[in-house]
């Protein structure tokens, strides 16, 4: 993994001044321990949500239990139900969520083990990408957070480019 990822990325929202949260089921808090693996990331790291189970993810972050019915837990529509919950419990700027299949075993063909969704919601975007990765449980879990915030790094670069720091605005 790029540890140099969450660095990026810490310091993007911090130059825009942006909040981020996440909701977690498979990286099972991984994602939200890399980002304050970094100093001063209090500055724009909210929080998160480790929902493994379902029934957390409908109570927690609001997804409709008819979306973990329909679709299941590993899906799209699931995946970006967690971002906006929880975005919506944390009013962060910008919120990102995992949930898949990490192995080895829950696996199905139609979403065999390394399935994974990853969810991102913010004032101007909402989006989920779809990976298939090959690994172990673990390599699934690092693949699928460096994916993450990869994602969270494309969107800051490219959507948000012109946000003035606090800084700027403080000298105002």
């Amino acid at each position: 993994m790029n540890r140099k990822l969450e660095e990026k990325a810490g310091a993007l929202l911090r130059e825009r001044a942006m909040t981020f949260a996440v909701a977690e089921s498979c990286t099972g808090g991984l994602l939200g321990s890399l980002i304050t693996d970094v100093a001063g990331s209090s500055e724009y790291f909210l929080g998160g949500v480790v929902a493994y189970h379902d029934a957390l993810k409908t109570s927690l972050l609001d997804v409709p239990p008819a979306i973990i019915r329909q679709h299941g837990a590993v899906s799209a529509e699931c995946a970006l139900q967690m971002a906006r919950g929880v975005r919506g419990i944390t009013g962060a700027d910008i919120a990102i969520s995992v949930t898949g299949v990490a192995g080895p075993g829950g696996g199905t063909p139609a979403k065999p083990v390394g399935t994974v969704y990853i969810g991102m919601v913010g004032r101007d975007t909402e989006r989920v990408e779809r990976f298939c990765w090959d690994g172990n449980r673990v390599d699934n879990k690092w693949h699928s957070v460096e994916a993450a915030l990869q994602m969270l790094i494309d969107y800051l670069e490219k959507s948000v480019g012109n946000r003035k720091t606090v800084s700027e605005e403080a000298g105002r």
